[in-house]
């Protein structure tokens, strides 16, 4: 049996003000880092241990893994922090605030827009200082995998050779892992796991700073799935992710 434990970051500041974040390196909110510690009380709490660590390239998540471990009293850990467990890129929609896009553009188109499967959002321009190819952290990919926009689908393609290179043949060494990450590389990853459809996965919240443990099988098939946490504010908190494309009321 191979052990696996997921967690989205802690809320951010745009999180925070209900915006499109993406691969905008936006830091923790307050709340956020309460979140992480919380984090990591229940996994010490729950005697959790891990051989390997992963974590995305962007400031957020990094945070969140850094208050985890040091709850836990695992800093010693070897932390493999990879650009391909980075939030999906919302294109020319990051920065701007959910709810007023979607009184702009209408609910329904929202919701495509974050929760559909393989419609992605409006392009950002290479031109735009914001766009990766601009960001040295991203220096030594190929600039045809660097993403102008993603879909769920194309983030799927994009964490799926990390899976298959890395992440697997850890688990096959028989590695406890702990990764860290965000709301969309989570999702391919749960779908991948879970065999979910496109449409299943369009219904998935993940909240953020909540501990998702799994058991997996030698064939990495899942035994045991479990959030981990008080289940009331797990489900508000899910809840909550979901309303965030919905317009303001007047």
């Amino acid at each position: 049996m191979y052990q696996l434990v997921i967690v989205r970051h802690g809320e951010s500041l745009w999180n925070q003000e209900n915006r499109f974040t993406g691969w905008q390196d936006v830091d923790l909110a307050e709340k956020g880092k309460w979140e992480a510690q919380r984090a990591g009380e229940i996994l010490r709490s729950g005697n959790f241990e891990f051989d390997q660590v992963y974590t995305s390239v962007l400031k957020r998540a990094v945070k969140t893994l850094d208050v985890i471990l040091e709850c836990i009293d695992q800093q010693w850990l070897q932390v493999h922090k990879d650009w391909r467990l980075n939030e999906r890129h919302y294109g020319a929609l990051q920065g701007l605030n959910k709810a007023e896009t979607a009184a702009q553009h209408g609910e329904a188109q929202v919701k495509i827009w974050r929760r559909s499967y393989d419609t992605p959002p409006p392009p950002m321009p290479s031109s735009d200082p914001r766009h990766p190819s601009h960001d040295r952290r991203y220096k030594n990919i190929p600039m045809k995998d660097i993403p102008n926009g993603e879909s769920l689908k194309d983030t799927v393609e994009r964490f799926m050779p990390l899976w298959t290179e890395r992440i697997q043949p850890d688990f096959k060494l028989g590695k406890r892992i702990l990764i860290v990450a965000h709301g969309n590389s989570l999702r391919a990853l749960m779908q991948h796991l879970e065999k979910m459809t496109p449409d299943e996965i369009m219904q998935v919240n993940v909240p953020t700073g909540v501990p998702i443990s799994y058991e997996l099988d030698l064939s990495l098939k899942v035994l045991k799935k479990e959030f981990l946490g008080d289940p009331e504010e797990i489900r508000k908190a899910m809840d909550a992710v979901a309303s965030q494309g919905k317009a303001k009321s007047p």
